[in-house]
């Protein structure tokens, strides 16, 4: 796998054409510059989260005495679970309503627009997946993280200007075409971990 099918399956991941309609409902109640600065910052936030991730992903691994496949496997069940649900989507989103409220005029912090919408559980078993298979590619890993995360931001920022453009149902049809090609690298990735567990 190269830089770009990294970051391309991190976009994908990421979703960020999923989440633009739960960003704009968490934040109904900011105004634009306000909701801007808030995006930037759980995005930034999230770039961390998966950076460090990323990078200290084999040392958990250890700890937690996970092997490649066992992570293959789970990461290849989760990708395919997020993939249903994009293409299926439940009335509260990809992540369903629990994850999209924010109570009167309450800036969210962390949680649900960091972690689980950016840096949900897919990305990090994606990201420890890839550490994990060549940790040679560090560099390499962290550049497609970095292509992923600015193009992701970028859609997250435009997201209400696209919301009027475009529509919510040409939005609705992006995610699902998202959610089909993310269902297909799913069940690769579990592919690739049931023949390493058993070869």
């Amino acid at each position: 796998m190269d830089v770009f099918q990294a970051a391309l399956l991190l976009f994908i991941i990421i979703d960020p054409v999923g989440n633009a309609p739960i960003f704009s409902t968490v934040l109904r109640d900011l105004d634009g510059p306000a909701a801007r600065r808030v995006i930037l910052r759980e995005s930034f936030i999230a770039l961390g989260i998966m950076l460090a991730t990323l990078f200290a992903g084999s040392t958990l691994m250890g700890w937690l005495g996970l092997t490649q496949s066992a992570l293959g496997l789970a990461g290849g069940i989760i990708l395919f679970l997020i993939s249903l649900r994009m293409i299926f989507p439940l009335p509260g989103g990809v992540f369903g309503e629990n994850e999209v409220h924010a109570g009167g005029a309450s800036i969210p912090l962390v949680v649900p627009l960091a972690v689980p919408l950016l840096a949900g559980p897919s990305a990090i078993a994606t990201l420890m997946l890839l550490a994990a298979r060549d940790p040679q590619r560090m560099g390499s890993w962290a550049l497609a993280l970095g292509l992923a995360w600015v193009v992701s931001t970028a859609i997250l920022l435009a997201a209400p200007w696209m919301g009027r453009v475009v529509g919510r149902n040409a939005l609705e049809a992006v995610q699902r075409l998202l959610g089909m090609l993310l269902t297909a690298v799913a069940v690769q990735q579990f592919l690739d971990g049931w023949k390493a567990a058993f070869p």
